[in-house]
């Protein structure tokens, strides 16, 4: 029993199409004796979602037709059979029972973009479609599936552009050409055409790019040419940048793996300049030090920003990291971050992966490799309530307009995702808050766009919404993405906003490509992708001080113990903004508060873990100590982690906080009993009482935490801990038993921890004075 049907077998699946909650499915499925289910995380899902499905698959056709039998007989109301009472239970949760077929291999979104795209063509037009193939796993059986289809195709009158088969992540596809007289019948689910195949797993439109906007054009004051040494750590797969540009100049090595350079105008080079413009420099409204490395660029975009029109772009982005990292002769051989600020615009995330997702999942446990992705961005028009005018909107007090949004927000979560591959459960999902430098706003843009949140920092309007895989929190962290403002579309009642775009008064200011006769200068942007952007630069900046304060003894671990620290510092700085997580609370409710946890899930689907704190990730200060570790764990396994306490904070009855962070890289098992197959658990510290905390409010519930694979915590209070001399606060991370099949590799994990006293300006130098006394702070497995 699954949520996500990838890599299963599809003439064996049955189709549960859930009735109201997933929950009360969950309590009836676990009743019935005989079924293999997977973990209990993945079943139950998001409670938003208003179709739910999960997949049952069965041993052969026999057992399917009994179990169909059963649900027919049921609403007969026939009596169940003896020893088939617990099936009544989960029937009456469902509103069908099903073989899988053509009306799952083409979903409804999906269909309506197919449909949309041949709109006013003739018959003989062709279209570009995505077709999954069911995966086998013998690679002779795998060859005559796609013989199978091309014959299909062909006997359509069309034809296969590209085809990728990758083994690591249960995937097999065709980007195939078909007239409009066959798309016709896959819109229809004919049976007897390609949705009909059981073959088939999958027919999607082509993937298409997340873009950006580069808004007011502006020439770029000289700059000092930049010093850059050592080789890359973080990669970039992006857009073509405009390498030559006064800003980039010596800072990129291009390495053009696709051939896309000479295919793409050196004024449509947006996407890329303005991200290898964000990580290098930050955002260029505010003066930030450069980065001391070259920046690894590999193209992945073609022209106008898009993705390659004759490639499936899971293949596009396999090669590439194949590229950097695999072989005889990687190109970026010291690379342990890829930054990818890019999604599938018409794949949002609906609790099935998506190949994109399962790509970077492996790809980050094989290669040891912290993926930064987007969550994307929607800039559909959503209705605003409780006003009758523009004017009244802009008239009103800035809370109640802030009111009225996320409400209107809140009514469309399910249709606000994230888009894939931002889903991913290894990689860092980086949604975009209302955050820029701008110093001295234009008030000019007010005339036609307003500021909704002017007196508090959260997410932008745009940004995607949680959850993640299996309920996991996600977006993972807010980085700044602009002060985004919204306009007006419509004066009907209910008002129709959209979100506004960049603009000077209110973007992140970036290098862009010529324009207007304005030499490559600058220009303003927003959204996901540049709160991407930032968020990798940060983690470069984490590893660049980790490297000078540790030298050999922090560069001399492997990838992946690098990659997986600097995933758990980066998360670790995060917080939720209090008048964000308040306001949320308040519109979205339960207004009950003993209903505390649906109020947290509400709240970290808008801000994940929080706005990140690149300062708190990188810089020491007098009145806080963050120590880090890294280790490995062998299965059913646990380390334990002593942290020295400083004296200074004994019986000061004042504010104080313990914060932990746990980062790991799960290997993944598509269509097998569970994806994530490893789990790390952080326990509390017995020692809690003795520090006066306890775990704060402003924060995901602990149970939501513990779906991904990066756990977050936080405990505070204001009463004087009791501390004696020699204290330490003991952490134990365990690994629990592996779900399916088991694991023998040991899995690396990396460890946050914060202990802060503000105003207590010894907590440091006593800090490092106890941990100068020992050889080193020790991980003992045990």
């Amino acid at each position: 029993m699954r949520s996500d049907p990838s890599a299963l077998a599809p003439e064996r699946l049955l189709v549960f199409e859930v009735r109201g909650s997933i929950q009360t499915f969950a309590n009836a499925i676990q009743r019935v004796t005989g079924l293999e289910l997977i973990d209990e995380e993945e079943l139950k899902g998001d409670e938003q979602d208003d179709k739910p499905a999960v997949y049952l698959l069965v041993p052969d056709a026999t057992a399917l037709g009994q179990i169909v039998s059963l649900w027919r007989r049921w609403l007969d109301g026939e009596p169940a059979e003896r020893g088939f009472a617990a099936w009544r239970d989960v029937f009456a949760t469902l509103r069908n029972v099903r073989p899988w077929g053509p009306q799952d291999r083409v979903r409804d979104d999906e269909r309506d973009i197919i449909a949309e795209e041949i709109d006013g063509k003739l018959d003989t037009d062709r279209i570009r479609l995505e077709i999954e193939l069911v995966f086998r796993a013998d690679e002779a059986r795998g060859a005559q599936t796609e013989d199978n289809i091309q014959q299909q195709i062909i006997a359509s009158d069309g034809r296969i552009v590209s085809r990728c088969r990758i083994a690591d992540i249960g995937y097999h596809a065709v980007l195939a050409d078909l007239p409009v007289v066959a798309v016709r019948s896959i819109i229809d689910r004919a049976q007897a055409g390609i949705a009909g195949l059981d073959f088939v797993m999958h027919i999607r439109p082509q993937s298409l790019a997340t873009g950006i906007e580069v808004a007011e054009p502006e020439s770029a004051l000289p700059v000092a040419p930049v010093t850059v040494s050592g080789s890359p750590i973080l990669a970039l797969l992006d857009g073509v940048p405009v390498a030559q540009h006064p800003l980039l100049a010596g800072s990129l090595i291009l390495d053009d793996q696709f051939g896309l350079e000479p295919l793409t105008q050196v004024a449509d080079r947006n996407h890329g300049t303005a991200m290898a413009s964000l990580i290098m420099h930050g955002d260029r409204n505010s003066t930030e030090q450069h980065l001391g490395r070259q920046l690894h660029c590999v193209p992945v975009l073609g022209p106008g920003d898009g993705f390659p029109e004759d490639r499936l772009i899971v293949d596009i982005i396999y090669q590439a990291v194949l590229g950097l990292r695999g072989g005889d002769n990687p190109t970026a051989p010291d690379v342990l971050m890829v930054n990818l600020s890019l999604g599938n615009a018409r794949k949002p995330f609906q609790g099935q992966l998506s190949a994109w997702a399962r790509l970077l999942d492996r790809l980050s446990y094989r290669f040891g490799i912290l993926f930064l992705v987007s969550a994307g961005n929607h800039g559909t028009p959503f209705d605003v309530p409780n006003f009758d005018s523009w004017t009244d909107f802009e008239s009103a007090a800035s809370d109640q307009r802030a009111q009225s949004v996320v409400h209107a927000l809140g009514q469309l979560i399910t249709g606000r995702r994230l888009l894939a591959p931002a889903e991913t459960v290894n990689g860092l999902t980086v949604g975009a808050a209302n955050v820029d430098a701008v110093l001295s706003p234009d008030r000019l843009s007010a005339r036609t766009n307003i500021d909704p949140f002017p007196a508090m920092t959260i997410s932008n309007p745009s940004s995607a919404l949680g959850p993640g895989f299996a309920n996991s929190v996600k977006p993972d962290i807010l980085m700044p993405g602009s002060r985004e403002h919204i306009r007006f579309v419509s004066s009907r009642t209910p008002l129709s906003a959209i979100p506004s775009g960049p603009m000077r008064a209110h973007g992140l200011k970036v290098a862009a490509p010529p324009r207007g006769g304005i030499e490559p200068g600058l220009g303003y942007t927003n959204g996901t992708s540049a709160a991407t952007a930032l968020a990798s630069r940060t983690c470069h900046q984490i590893h660049d001080a980790l490297e000078v304060a540790y030298g050999k003894a922090f560069t001399s671990l492997s990838h992946i113990q690098r990659a997986v620290l600097l995933k758990a510092l980066l998360v670790h700085s995060a917080a939720w903004p209090k008048d964000a997580s308040d306001l949320i609370r308040q519109v979205l409710g339960p207004a009950d508060n003993r209903k505390h946890v649906q109020q947290k899930d509400n709240i970290r689907r808008f801000l994940g873990y929080g706005l990140a704190d690149p300062d708190l990730a990188i810089a020491c200060v007098d009145d806080r100590a963050t120590f880090w570790a890294v280790g490995v764990l062998p299965p059913k396994q646990k380390a334990g982690i002593k942290v020295p306490v400083p004296i200074c904070i004994s019986g000061k009855a004042q504010p104080h906080a313990l914060n932990a962070t746990l980062a790991w890289f799960t290997p993944v098992h598509p269509g097998r009993q569970t994806y994530k197959a490893v789990r790390l658990k952080l326990e509390d510290p017995s020692e809690l009482q003795i520090l006066s905390v306890g775990g704060a409010k402003e924060q995901p519930d602990q149970n939501q935490g513990r779906k991904g694979t990066v756990f977050s915590r936080r405990w505070e209070g204001n009463k004087a801990p009791a501390i004696s001399t020699d204290q330490v606060i003991r952490f134990e991370v365990q690994r629990e038993p592996d779900q399916g099949i088991p694991i023998d590799e040991s899995i690396p994990f990396g460890l946050a921890i914060t202990l802060t006293m503000p105003g207590v300006t010894q907590i440091y130098e006593e800090v490092r004075a106890r941990l100068a006394l020992a050889i080193a702070p020790r991980i003992e497995v045990f």
